[in-house]
């Protein structure tokens, strides 16, 4: 039986593309459908909720998540991804670190922010190292034709912040928390402010005026909204413009 993005909770962006907004901590997880096939944006925040997103995203694909793109090292992002073992993983190479030997900080930081404890120690045990580093830019195949493209754009909100971007009329651009609308943008310990309005810079580049940015935590919105955020968090850290 057929079933719309709309009735499974998710918010259609563009053709074949669409996002939905996950409960407590409002971080967004993406969809590229292809033909029988799709990739996936970040993974949600434990075991159970990456199952649920499995089940709704080869719902609305018609077959299996293929790829797995983890946008940054942060547990509302990638503690769901053990639910995903038949994909192909991909994170930026600044986030092998983290995802690779950080497991305890991710962790702790989980129960920081509300997580239970049994949960989020669970969580990072079974956490999937990725399959694949991106260095600057890999293109994905989808099936029918369909292509995104994951650009790695170094330290900014994490150590190893990766977009998405998906070519259309509208392109789409899964930003990871390098934008949020919800809120402000957080800058934890691991980030790199110095240099967080020059990734925006470059995401800017790689979308254009006409793409639709979907950020991290929050609403849809456009460039003007991205590129007055790269202005405040400019002012806000002192970085010369």
């Amino acid at each position: 039986m057929t079933v719309t993005w709309e009735e499974l909770g998710w918010e259609r962006v563009a053709d074949g593309v669409g996002r939905c907004r996950l409960p407590v901590w409002d971080c967004t997880a993406g969809l590229v459908v292809g033909e029988g096939g799709a990739l996936l944006v970040d993974a949600g925040s434990g075991p159970a909720e990456g199952a649920r997103l499995r089940g709704q995203a080869e719902r609305l694909a018609g077959g299996p998540v293929r790829f797995l793109a983890l946008t940054h090292p942060h547990f509302d992002h990638v503690f769901g991804a053990s639910a995903f073992p038949g994909a192909h993983v991909l994170a930026a190479a600044g986030a092998r670190a983290a995802l690779q030997d950080g497991r305890a900080e991710l962790s702790a930081d989980a129960v920081r922010h509300g997580l239970d404890a049994a949960e989020a120690s669970a969580a990072a045990g079974a956490l999937v190292r990725p399959h694949e580093d991106v260095r600057e830019a890999r293109v994905l195949e989808l099936p029918g034709g369909r292509t995104a493209v994951l650009h790695d754009l170094g330290p900014g909100h994490s150590p190893g912040d990766l977009v998405v971007v998906v070519p259309g009329d509208p392109a789409v651009v899964f930003c990871g928390d390098l934008v949020e609308e919800s809120g402000e943008p957080q800058a934890g310990p691991d980030a790199s402010p110095g240099r967080w309005p020059a990734a925006l810079d470059r995401l800017l580049a790689l979308g254009g005026e006409d793409a639709r940015y979907v950020p991290g935590h929050g609403a849809v919105v456009d460039a003007a909204f991205v590129r007055a955020q790269r202005d405040a968090l400019a002012a806000r850290f002192g970085v010369s413009t």
